[in-house]
C-alpha cells in the first residue's frame, strides 16, 4: 500500500523543525507565547509559579491532562517543597517554552509514561528553590538570619513571632538571587508527596462540568466546521458539487482544504448537515484497491528481509546447530486504534500577522511549526493554548487535526472550531501499526534456551509524524522490550524490519512494548510448556544467571533488574493462588514487563467457554514503580492501563477494504466495557524509596500477553494472532 503524495506534502513543515538524533528529540527551540499566564497580574516567581498579593498560588502544569492524573500529581511534587496545600492552589496549563521540556523525550511533549519520571527532581527544586526565595525575601526584610526563618502554609515565620504571607513577600522574593544547589526534603518528611488521602484536584471541575475540554472551548466570534476527507487512505477531492450544502441554514461557506472538504456554520450540527449533502468525487489513487490481506502478504513478504540489529551477544546461529530442539512461532498483531473519547478538534483563529490555537495536544512545541507550515506564519506568531484532553494515549502527538482546522480557519479568515465525527476520528486514525513477530530458540536437553531469535517485522512506530526525520534509520520506538531482555539466553539476535504499509501508523499507549513484549513473554510462556515446566518458575530460573550480554543493548534506555523481576514474580504467584487446580474452560497465564523504570508482573484468570469466548475473571498485579507520588492514582493507572489491554487483545483490529478502514464507530470497532472488566482487580505495590516510575504504559502491554498465556492453559489452544476472538483462537492448537 502506497502512501499518498497528499500525505508526505503535509508534513513537510517538519523540515523547518530541526533533527532528531539517537531518539525523539527535536532541535528546535521556541520562545514563550502570549497567553493568559503572561497577561496576568500575580507575580511570577519562577516558570512554574506565581503568587498574587492575596496569597493566591497558581502553578503551571507542563504535560497535558489526559485522565492519567499529572494536573494533580506535577502540582504535588511542586506543593510538597513550595509548602502549599495542593487543595488550596490553582492549576493552569503552561504556553509553549523551553523551559517545559520534557528532558526524557527532547520536547514539550506528553507520552513515554515519563512526566513524572522527567518531573520528579525538576518540579521539586523549583517548589524549593521559589520556598527559599521567599525565605530570603522574609529575612531581608525583617533583617534577620534566613536560617532563623521558616517557611509553612503559604506563610515565612521568623524570629519574634513575625509572620509575612507569601502574597505579602511574592514581589521582594521575585527580584532575589536564584539560589543554586537548592537542597531537597528527605523522604522521610514528605507530606504532600505519598498522601494516600490527596483527592485529584480536577475531579470537581469535571464533575460540575465546569472543566474545558477542547470540544467545550469557544471563542467571540466563533463559527464551527465539519469535514469530509477521503474514505480511502490518502486520497484526494477530484471534483465536489456543494450547491445544496451552501443552501442549508446557517451555513457560512464551503472550503476545500488539503485533505477534504469543510463545511462552516454558525453551528456544528448545521455545519454537519449540510457537509452530509455534498456531492464529492474522490481520486483514491493507488491505494484504491489495497485491502488487509494484501497487507498481511506484503508484511509477511518483508519478514523474509534480515533487517536491522538491535541487539545481539553470542553466536545465535552457532548455537542453534547445537540445539537439543528448535521450537519456532509467528505471532501476528492487528492495526489497533486509539479511540479517543474525544474526537479529534481544535480551534483555529487565523489571522494576517499571528494564529490563535487552542487544541487538545500532547505535543505542545510541536503545534506552532505545524500551523506556520500550514499558514505561512512564523512559529514565533503562533499563540497555543492547552484545555484537557479527553483521552490520548499517543493519538494527540499527532498534529494532523490541528494542521486541518488552521487552512479551514485561514480560507474563511474567522476563528473556527473544527470538531471531527466519531466516524471521521476512527477512520482517520494513526494506528498502532500491523506487526508480524517471528521467534526462534533453540533449547538444550532441559528445555532451556540456549539461543533466541526474533525478528519483528512493521511499519515504524513514529512513520506518520516523524518518518522525515528518522528516513533510513531505526526507528527510535522500535527496540521496546526488545533493548532490556531480561533472561539468561547466552545466544541472542533480535531483528527489526521496517515495511511500509500506507496506513498511518503513530504511539499507542504502550508503543512498541504493545507489540514486542506481548509475543515476546507468549514465546516464553510456550518454551517453558515444551520443557514441561512452570511458567512462574521457568521465568525465574531464566532470571538466576544473567549474563552480561544481555545488557548490551546499544540502544538500551533501562538495564533490566534480575532481583526486581524476580520479586514480582513471587509476590504474584503468592497473592493469586498460582498453581492451584481449577475447573475445566478456567487457566491462569503470567506475564512480566520492565519498562519505564517500572516492574510489573500480571497474572490473569480467564475462562474460555465451549464457543471459545474469553471471559477475564480475574487480574492480580504486583507493581514496583518506586516512589508512588500520588497512590490513588497509581491505582486508577494500573486499573486503567489492565482495561485498556484487555480491550485491545480481546477485540481491538482496524482492517482495510478497498483502500479504507472498515471499522467506522463502536457498533463495528468494540471496546471494553464495564461489563467486560475482569470481576477482581487485585493490585499491589512493593514500597519503594527508589525514583518514580512510569505507570501509564507497561500494564497495557503485559496484560495481553497474560491472558493469551492463560487462554492456553485454559484450552490448549495457542493463539498467535490477536485479538483473541473465537475465530482466531479456533485457529491454533
Amino acid at each position: 500500500m502506497k502512501r499518498a503524495v497528499a500525505n508526505a506534502d503535509r508534513r513537510e513543515f517538519l523540515k523547518m523543525g530541526g533533527s532528531v538524533a539517537g531518539g525523539l528529540a527535536l532541535g528546535f527551540c521556541l520562545p514563550g507565547t502570549v497567553g493568559a499566564a503572561a497577561r496576568d497580574t500575580t507575580i511570577k516567581v519562577n516558570a512554574w509559579i506565581r503568587i498574587a498579593p492575596d496569597d493566591a498560588v497558581t502553578i503551571l502544569c507542563a504535560r497535558s491532562e489526559m485522565g492519567q492524573g499529572v494536573y494533580t500529581s506535577m502540582t504535588m511534587l511542586v506543593a510538597e517543597e513550595l509548602e502549599v496545600d495542593p487543595g488550596k492552589v490553582k492549576v493552569e496549563f503552561a504556553p509553549v517554552g523551553q523551559v517545559y521540556n520534557n528532558a526524557l523525550l527532547g520536547g514539550q511533549l506528553t507520552g513515554g509514561s515519563t512526566s513524572v519520571r522527567d518531573a520528579w527532581e525538576k518540579l521539586r527544586k523549583a517548589g524549593a528553590t521559589a520556598r527559599m526565595m521567599l525565605v530570603s525575601a522574609a529575612a531581608k526584610k525583617w533583617d534577620v538570619d534566613p536560617d532563623d526563618c521558616k517557611a509553612s502554609d503559604g506563610v515565612v515565620t521568623g524570629p519574634g513571632k513575625r509572620k509575612a504571607s507569601y502574597g505579602q513577600l511574592a514581589a521582594r522574593a521575585a527580584i532575589m538571587d536564584v539560589p543554586k544547589d537548592v537542597p531537597l526534603k528527605a523522604l522521610t518528611h514528605f507530606k504532600v508527596i505519598g498522601n494516600v488521602k490527596q483527592k485529584r484536584l480536577d475531579t470537581p471541575a469535571k464533575v460540575r462540568g465546569q472543566a474545558q475540554f477542547g470540544i467545550d472551548v469557544r471563542v467571540p466570534g466563533m463559527l464551527y466546521a465539519a469535514v469530509a476527507m477521503s474514505p480511502v487512505i490518502g486520497g484526494k477531492v477530484a471534483s465536489f458539487y456543494d450547491a445544496r450544502a451552501r443552501a442549508v441554514p446557517g451555513v457560512k461557506a464551503v472550503v476545500q482544504y488539503s485533505r477534504g472538504v469543510a463545511v462552516v456554520a454558525e453551528s456544528w450540527w448545521q455545519a454537519k448537515k449540510a457537509k452530509d449533502l455534498l456531492q464529492i468525487h474522490w481520486d483514491g489513487g493507488l491505494n484504491a484497491n489495497t485491502d488487509q490481506k494484501s497487507i498481511w502478504d506484503g508484511l509477511l513478504s518483508a519478514a523474509e528481509q534480515p533487517g536491522t540489529v538491535l541487539h545481539e551477544h553470542g553466536d545465535a546461529d552457532g548455537a542453534f546447530k547445537q540445539a537439543t530442539q528448535t521450537i519456532d512461532a509467528l505471532y501476528k498483531l492487528p492495526f489497533v486504534a486509539h479511540a479517543t473519547m474525544e474526537p479529534q478538534n481544535t480551534i483555529a483563529d487565523v489571522r494576517i500577522d499571528r494564529a490563535i490555537i487552542h487544541a487538545p495536544t500532547q505535543f505542545q512545541q510541536l503545534v506552532p511549526h505545524a500551523v506556520a507550515g500550514a499558514t505561512g506564519l512564523k512559529p514565533e506568531q503562533v499563540e497555543v493554548h492547552t484545555p484537557f484532553l479527553g483521552g490520548g494515549s499517543g493519538r494527540r502527538v499527532e498534529v494532523d487535526y490541528v494542521i486541518d482546522a488552521a487552512e479551514i480557519s485561514r480560507a474563511v479568515g474567522a476563528p473556527v472550531k473544527m470538531i471531527w465525527s466519531r466516524e471521521d476520528d476512527m477512520t482517520h486514525d494513526a494506528y498502532l501499526p500491523a506487526s508480524i513477530v517471528k521467534l526462534w530458540a533453540g533449547v538444550d536437553a532441559g528445555g532451556k534456551p540456549m539461543a533466541l531469535r526474533m525478528h519483528a517485522t512493521s511499519p515504524a512506530v513514529v512513520d506518520n509524524l516523524m518518518s522525515v526525520f528518522i528516513g533510513e534509520s531505526i526507528d527510535p520506538l522500535a527496540p521496546g522490550r526488545v533493548d532490556n531482555y531480561p533472561y539468561d539466553t547466552p545466544h541472542m539476535k533480535l531483528t527489526s524490519q521496517a515495511h511500509e504499509t500506507g496506513v498511518p501508523s503513530s504511539a499507542w499507549r504502550a508503543v512498541s512494548h504493545g507489540l514486542n513484549a506481548i509475543a515476546l513473554e507468549c514465546f516464553i510462556d510456550e518454551l517453558s510448556s515444551a520443557a514441561g515446566k512452570d511458567a512462574i518458575h521457568f521465568r525465574l530460573d531464566m532470571l538466576e544467571n544473567q549474563p552480561a550480554g544481555n545488557r548490551q543493548s546499544r540502544l538500551a534506555t533501562e538495564i533490566p533488574s534480575s532481583a526486581r523481576m524476580k520479586r514480582v514474580l513471587e509476590e504474584v504467584r503468592s497473592k493469586s493462588g498460582w498453581g492451584r487446580t481449577l475447573p475445566t474452560g478456567r487457566g491462569m497465564g503470567v506475564a512480566v514487563i520492565q519498562a519505564c523504570n517500572t516492574v510489573i508482573a500480571l497474572v490473569a484468570q480467564v475462562n474460555v467457554s465451549v464457543g471459545l469466548d474469553v471471559a477475564i475473571e480475574k487480574v492480580t498485579a504486583v507493581v514496583d514503580a518506586g516512589i508512588l507520588v500520588h497512590p490513588d492514582q497509581a491505582l486508577a493507572q494500573i486499573q486503567g492501563a489492565i482495561v485498556v489491554g484487555q480491550s485491545a487483545c480481546m477485540w481491538g483490529e482496524i482492517t482495510i477494504e478497498n483502500g479504507g478502514i472498515e471499522q467506522t464507530n463502536f457498533d463495528s470497532y468494540r471496546v471494553a466495557r464495564m461489563s467486560d472488566a475482569p470481576k477482581t482487580l487485585d493490585i499491589s505495590f512493593i514500597g519503594s524509596d527508589s525514583a518514580p516510575g512510569g505507570l501509564g504504559e507497561p500494564a497495557t502491554a503485559v496484560i495481553q500477553a497474560a491472558i493469551g498465556n492463560a487462554i492456553f492453559a485454559a484450552c490448549a489452544k495457542r493463539c498467535r494472532t490477536l485479538p483473541y476472538t473465537p475465530e482466531n483462537i479456533k485457529g491454533f492448537t
